[in-house]
């Protein structure tokens, strides 16, 4: 019997989340170098069909395009300002491919 097999259901659904997540991230690695980022000091415009899907609560006046090939936004915290990677309802993170044209949701 492995360690996954003794693991709690919930456990087991954190596990896979975040398996699900790392396989997304590598998948987007090789278009990392295709995406044009956003300059420093400047702001990404996005789509209507990208507002329509980011979850509440994001500041979409601070967005850049990172050259991981997602959008991240600007949370201005208490103590320090961070960029954060912009997702849908569901969690996921926004990403783009060549020029902003969306191509998925991790």
């Amino acid at each position: 019997m492995s360690v996954f097999d003794r693991a709690s259901e919930s456990d087991k659904g954190n596990v896979m989340r975040i398996a699900a997540k790392l396989v997304g991230l590598a998948a987007l690695s090789p278009l990392a170098a295709c995406v044009a980022t956003t300059p420093e000091g400047q702001t990404a415009v996005l789509s209507e069909e990208i507002t329509r899907i980011v979850a509440p609560g994001q500041d979409l006046d601070a967005v850049r395009l990172q050259s991981d090939g997602c959008y991240w936004w600007l949370y201005e915290g208490v103590v320090e300002d961070t960029y954060i990677p912009l997702e849908t309802r569901d969690g996921r993170m926004i990403c783009a491919r060549g020029q902003g044209t969306p191509i998925s949701e991790l």
